[in-house]
């Protein structure tokens, strides 16, 4: 069983250009290590927050070329410690729209792991705005199981939150702790965030990382904050609030085993057939 550890979420405010969200990043890189973190996870998108689709397309950059990919490389290889960028958007050669991509650095700099966000934010939510991730980003179609000194960590990003078939996947394919960096807005984030994010971690018995972005974004764009921490058995060990900073955690790996063997209900799965809906008797006939 691997030692324990300290995780920590860092909690930003990314503004649509990409040098100063970095530059504010790198401060609580720094803060969140000397605090002990050997695991630091940045929150979705965390570089740039560009609410105009023709504006994401023109700034998005090649992994060569991302500011931020070489920052918090540099940054992981000089603090010798791992950090999971929770996403960023990259642009691919070739491609008409862009990757919302996560990163996994080991403590040398190097990237471990590559994830494409899945699931895309295309919403209406009743508070005037509305949300077409799908114009300027093009889905990923693969889980990823990334290995670290801890144990194996399942990678997915904010929106994937909602759709518990890919953390039962992940959890059946050995992952331990799950990342689930967002930007979930402040009106879905008051109403789901902190029970969406307890109940992926009860469900697989897992401990779920979850740097979530905060406050007030270009064009009046807002982010919930109240980055988690939580345990397998569902508590709630770290919640970063509603300002910029990083909250931490120490993790305790065996509490894995502990809750899987308490409630083993990933060895409980059984095929079943799709549900058929049937008619009312007499329906068809007028009755």
């Amino acid at each position: 069983m691997p030692d324990r550890f300290r995780v920590a979420l860092v909690q930003n405010t990314a503004e649509r250009e990409m040098a100063p969200s970095i530059a504010a990043l790198e401060p609580l890189i720094r803060a969140a290590a000397k605090d002990g973190a050997e695991l630091i996870q940045l929150a979705e998108m965390c570089t740039m927050m560009e609410p105009d689709n023709a504006a994401v397309l023109a700034k998005a950059k090649s992994e060569a070329e991302d500011p931020g990919l070489a920052a918090f490389r540099r940054l992981a290889a000089e603090l010798k410690r791992w950090i999971h960028v929770g996403s960023m958007l990259i642009k691919d050669p070739g491609q008409t729209r862009v990757a919302n991509r996560a990163f996994l650095l080991d403590g040398e700099g190097k990237i471990r792991a590559r994830y494409d966000k899945i699931h895309l934010f295309d919403v209406t939510i009743g508070d005037g705005q509305s949300y077409r991730e799908s114009a300027t980003v093009a889905p990923g179609a693969k889980a990823v199981i990334a290995a670290t000194p801890w144990g194996l960590l399942g990678l997915s990003v904010c929106y994937d939150l909602r759709f518990p078939q890919l953390y039962r996947a992940l959890a059946h394919g050995g992952a331990a702790y799950l990342g689930i960096p967002a930007a979930f807005t402040q009106k879905t984030g008051e109403a789901h965030w902190h029970v969406l994010v307890r109940a992926r971690a009860i469900e697989t018995g897992s401990f779920v990382f979850a740097a979530n972005q905060c406050g007030v974004h270009a064009e009046g764009r807002r982010t919930f904050g109240h980055s988690l921490v939580v345990s397998p058995w569902g508590e709630v060990l770290a919640d970063g609030g509603v300002g910029t900073g990083h909250v931490i955690a120490e993790i305790d790996p065996a509490k894995v085993e502990e809750a899987r063997r308490m409630i083993p209900s990933l060895k409980h799965d059984r095929p079943f057939a799709k549900p058929e809906t049937t008619a009312i008797k007499g329906a068809a006939a007028g009755e």
